[in-house]
């Protein structure tokens, strides 16, 4: 459309509007899938009922269930490093450098922070429940949700002298220290689990990731607080698809109204142009000069301030200057006169008698 232009900026703010939108929007769907596929999943206690169960059912499988059981490894379990006295199933160890790194763009030091080392040992292990029955955990590390506890977090402070001041300057780099984290699950600890559930040939009940590629969840918190968390989640992004998308629509906005306005500058100058050739045409003409060097004089002093090549034949209202002609006047940046710099009511041509 003729006039419709967009900035660089304005270009930039949509395209990211609409892309983060969209991002925002795809990850809200897959949240929401989730939220719904956990609303339908259908809930079994672990006891010898559920063996009846997938032995009823088509392939004896469920493609999505929900169990809840108490930790119980099949063989020896991991001990921690730095308590003994705790064992588990699942074990990390991150070691974090913690540092400051100056920014030569902000110009200040921003903190900072990387891993050294991380460890991560799994040891097969069940859910067991009231009488003894057990499910099979398999594949532990795909699983989306927190099952592990923080059993050990400390801090080692970096002492450094003089020297190591200068060149931590010369290289923009300050080490603050080291952070060491261990998490564990523990054995005895009441696990939700959500996921495909198998009877197996030989009886043995199995939980895995779904087939499907649903989400699988091993959680040391309930299901009401697994699916609350998960509804929260898929809540903030839908938020962030609509704010962004808002976002979007309103550079759209501005950029429409600025056309309009534009649109609206021109209607106005059009009927100004019709309205002055009309009154242009109704006004009396100024006869021929007899003499015609006399008449090359007047219109030398008759001439347009801004052109210097037409005549004068517009009278500036309301200060009354008579300095410019009308196509001149129309290409004036703003509706100022450009002799006193008062503003423009209205211009109307010259009448000669």
């Amino acid at each position: 459309m003729d006039g419709f232009q967009v900035n660089f900026t304005e270009a930039m703010c949509l395209g990211a509007s609409l892309a983060l939108s969209g991002i925002c929007y795809y990850v809200y769907r897959k949240s929401q899938t989730t939220v719904d596929e956990l609303n339908n999943a259908p809930h079994f206690i672990i006891d010898g009922t559920l063996r009846d169960v997938l032995k009823v059912t088509p392939q004896a499988y469920l493609q999505y269930a929900v169990i809840e059981g108490v930790v119980k490894p099949e063989g020896e379990p991991l001990k921690s490093d730095f308590h003994k006295e705790i064992s588990g199933v699942l074990q990390k160890f991150v070691l974090r450098e913690h540092r400051l790194v100056w920014n030569s763009f902000l110009r200040r030091w921003t903190d900072d922070e990387r891993v050294l080392h991380e460890r991560v040992n799994a040891t097969p292990f069940l859910l067991v429940g009231s009488d003894e029955t057990e499910v099979k955990v398999l594949r532990p590390l795909q699983a989306s949700g927190m099952h592990m506890e923080v059993i050990h977090e400390k801090f080692h402070q970096v002492n450094y002298g003089f020297t190591d001041l200068v060149g931590q300057f010369l290289s923009g780099q300050k080490p603050k220290g080291q952070l060491e984290i261990e998490e564990i699950l523990k054995v005895g600890t009441t696990l939700t689990g959500v996921g495909e559930l198998i009877l197996n040939t030989d009886g043995t009940l199995i939980l895995q990731p779904p087939s499907n590629g649903s989400e699988y969840f091993l959680s040391i918190a309930d299901f009401d607080t697994l699916q609350g968390e998960k509804q929260n989640e898929a809540v903030c992004w839908k938020t962030l698809a609509v704010a962004f998308a808002l976002a979007g629509a309103a550079v759209l906005v501005w950029v429409g109204l600025r056309h309009y306005r534009r649109l609206q500058v021109r209607w106005e100058q059009e009927k100004e142009r019709r309205e002055f050739e009309r009154l242009q045409a109704e006004a009396p003409r100024l006869p021929a000069p007899a003499d015609p060097g006399a008449g090359n004089d007047n219109h030398t002093e008759n001439v347009c301030v801004i052109c210097l090549s037409q005549p004068r034949d517009c009278i500036l209202l309301n200060c009354g200057h008579v300095c410019c002609c009308y196509t001149c006047y129309q290409a004036l940046p703003q509706r100022k006169c450009p002799i006193c710099r008062q503003e423009i009511s209205r211009v109307v041509p010259i009448y000669h008698t």
